[in-house]
Formats: C-alpha cells, structure tokens, sequence
C-alpha cells in the first residue's frame, strides 16, 4: 500500500505555476492524446477539482491508497493532486475514469485537426454549464500547445472564482429558501391539520347522512309494501263487490246532494224566520194603526154580544206578539183587566201557574202556544172550575166572538 502524505501541499496557481523556465510545448502531429500524469504540473489541481467529484474521487483514493476516513475533501484532494505527477495505479485509475465519463466529449473533441479549431471548440464549451469534460479534453488533445494550455487553465481559474461566488449566493439563497420552506412546512403542516379535521367532520356527516339516507330508505320501502299491500286489498274488494266504483261515485252524488239539500233547508229556514218577522212587523203596524184610528174616533160601547166582565181579570195565554195591544184594548173595552201570557214562548214557563190563579177567565190562542203550556192551562181550568175559551185563530175578530160566546155565572 502506498504511504499518504501527511503534509499534501497544492501546486500554485497564478502566473508563477506557468513555470517561464520551461520550454514552451509545441503541438504533436500525431493522434496520440496525453495520459494524465503526462500534463503539465499547474493542470493538476484544476483538472481533478473540476473534472471529479468529491465522493467519486475518495471512492477511487481509497481503493488505491487504503483507508482516507481521517482526511478532509482538501486533504484528499492534495494527496491525489501530488500522486498523479507521476504513473500510478491511483493516476491510472483516475486517468480511466476520465476517458469513461467523458467519452461523448472526446470523440467530438477527436474531430479537431487544429489548434485554432480546438481554441475556438473550447471557447464555444466554456459558456455551456457543463464544461469539464471540454476542460479534460482540450488538456489532453494532441494539438494543444503550451499558449492555448495557459490561455484554458487562466480561464478555468476565472471561472472556478466565479462559480465560488455563485456557489455562495446560491448558499445564500438556499438559506432563504431554506427558511422559507421551513415556513411553508409549518403553514403545509397546520393546512394538513385543519384538512384532517375537515374531513374527519365531513366524514362524520357523510355517515350521519348516509344512516339517514338508509333509513329514508327503509322507510320508502315500508310505505311502497303497505301501499302495494292496500292495491291488492282494493283490488280483492273491487272484485269481490261488481259495481263498488259505480255504488261510490252514487254515494259521492248523493252525499253533495244531501249537502245541497241542507244548505236549501237552511235557506228556507232563514226565509221562513225573514217572512215571520216581516208578518209580525206587518202586523205591529196593523196593530199601531188600529190603535190610532181608536184613539181619534169615539170610544164606542162593548161589542155588540159581548159580555160585561165587570173588572173580572181575563188571562191572554198565546197568542202573537204584536198582536197583544189588540188584545188587550178588546179586553178592556169589557170593562177586564187584562193579562197576559205568551205561552212559554219568552215568558218564564213557570210564572203561567201564578198568572192562571190570579185569573178569573182564560183565553187560550191553542195556535200559538206551546204544548206544555196547553197542557197546564188545560189542566188548571179543570181542576179549578175556571172558565177556558180556546181560540184557533189569533185575530181581533175571532178573540170578539169567543167573548161573545163567554156565559159567565149571574149574568
């Protein structure tokens, strides 16, 4: 195993690594492209900083040279840099690696036949991202001379400081980006959060929703069974009674007729009450102007037939309402006192009884009185020997004429 350097040191890069005391080298006219421990010693260091990477580059060290563990990148790097000045398994292992990586590179590189054509070549690749693998190539192409190997690795080194400051305005920006993905993972982490908690509460509803939607199922289904189930009820009775939609539709007609009939019957009656009122208003002016024509004509002697009631109290029972100053202006012509009873109509019933035992003679209108009231009238003219006329009619007239036919005792 070879011995590590303990004390690596780089070449110098600058003017003075141009070494001025060295012969200028001419370009071959051969095809044959330089090894790489055949480079000029100033090409070392730009070559494998640039044309390797790190981890690749410790990967072949270590497989030449052993175990690097202690080393750091820089380390590494001036132990391979100081190897590769001369012929080495580590040198040659390096030189492979470059010829593999790069094989695209130099078989386009192989087409140059000049040296102008190889300086132009280079100058088109150096503005392209990747140009180390033109840097290996135009190093080792047989028409490189020493001026254009000067004029490269003068650019190389350029370009290295320029990717230094590049490298670290993109660490800057990678800091800031950095911090803002770290802000963005928090707002990602409390979005997903509240996704979480959304969707756990939607699916939460969903279910709910979905138990309902089962039993609004389930219950559809109850009424489409019970609905079928009275289909087929309606259909054994239509089939069981012949005619049932025809005997329906006649109780509908007849039901509506009945309707009609009842509101005809409540016309009627409303009519029958209007002409009721109408005949007692006619007849209360009858009355009123009868009584008029009595109070401007002379006050005539009792009827003709007529007896003299001689102050005896004669009881009106029934009878119409407006027809009651006719009654009682007949009465008092008599030379009665006049009392009255509508018969249970609006007088309290019970008072009859009272007004019958104050009375010395009854008229009873039977048209117009009540049964209970014709009764009990009846009746206490029975029990108490009390003379009792009874008119049918409830008319001046007829009142006159059962006066008339009154027989009372002594006369």
């Amino acid at each position: 195993m070879c011995q590590l350097q303990t004390t690596p040191e780089l070449p110098p890069i600058g003017p003075k690594s141009l070494e001025p005391a060295m012969a200028p080298r001419l370009p071959g006219n051969g095809s044959r492209r330089r090894r790489l421990w055949e480079l000029d010693g100033h090409a070392y260091c730009p070559v494998i900083g640039v044309c390797l990477p790190l981890p690749q580059l410790r990967r072949l060290a270590e497989k030449t040279l052993g175990k690097l563990g202690p080393y750091s990148d820089y380390e590494v790097h001036c132990t391979v840099v100081t190897e590769c000045r001369r012929r080495s398994p580590l040198s040659e292992a390096l030189h492979k690696e470059l010829e593999h990586r790069y094989a695209l590179v130099l078989r386009a590189a192989q087409q140059l036949k000049s040296t102008e054509a190889l300086g132009a070549w280079w100058q088109d690749c150096r503005a392209s991202a990747d140009w180390a693998g033109a840097l290996w190539a135009a190093l080792t192409h047989p028409r490189c001379d020493s001026a254009l190997e000067q004029r490269i690795l003068g650019e190389v080194h350029m370009l290295q400081h320029q990717v230094g400051m590049a490298t670290r305005a993109d660490l800057n920006r990678l800091e800031a980006l950095l911090d803002e993905n770290a802000i963005l993972a928090r707002e990602l982490a409390s979005a997903q959060k509240r996704s979480q908690q959304q969707t756990s509460h939607y699916s939460s509803r969903l279910e709910q929703q979905q138990a309902e939607t089962l039993q609004l199922r389930a219950a559809l289904v109850q009424a489409q069974t019970r609905l079928h189930q009275q289909e087929e009820t309606l259909a054994q009775l239509q089939a069981s009674a012949p005619g049932l939609g025809t005997r329906q539709a006649l109780s509908q007609q007849n039901r509506l007729q009945e309707e009609a009939l009842q509101a005809q019957t409540r016309l009627l009656q409303q009519a029958r009450l209007e002409a009721q009122q109408q005949r007692e208003r006619a007849e209360a002016l009858q009355a009123r102007l009868e009584t008029q024509r009595q109070d401007h004509t002379p006050r005539q002697a009792t009827p003709v037939g007529a007896p003299d009631l001689d102050q005896r109290s004669v009881l009106c029972v029934g009878g119409r309402t407006a027809s009651v100053p006719i009654y009682r202006q007949v009465i008092e012509h008599t030379g009665a006192r006049f009392l009255h009873h509508d018969g249970g109509t609006e007088d309290n019933s019970n008072l009859l009884d009272t007004t019958l035992a104050a009375a010395d003679l009854v008229i009873c209108q039977s048209g117009c009185i009540s049964h209970n009231a014709y009764w009990r009238v009846k009746d206490h003219c029975k029990r108490t020997g009390k003379q009792c006329v009874f008119i049918e009619t409830p008319s001046r007239s007829a009142l006159e004429r059962a006066l008339s036919a009154i027989d009372l005792p002594g006369n």
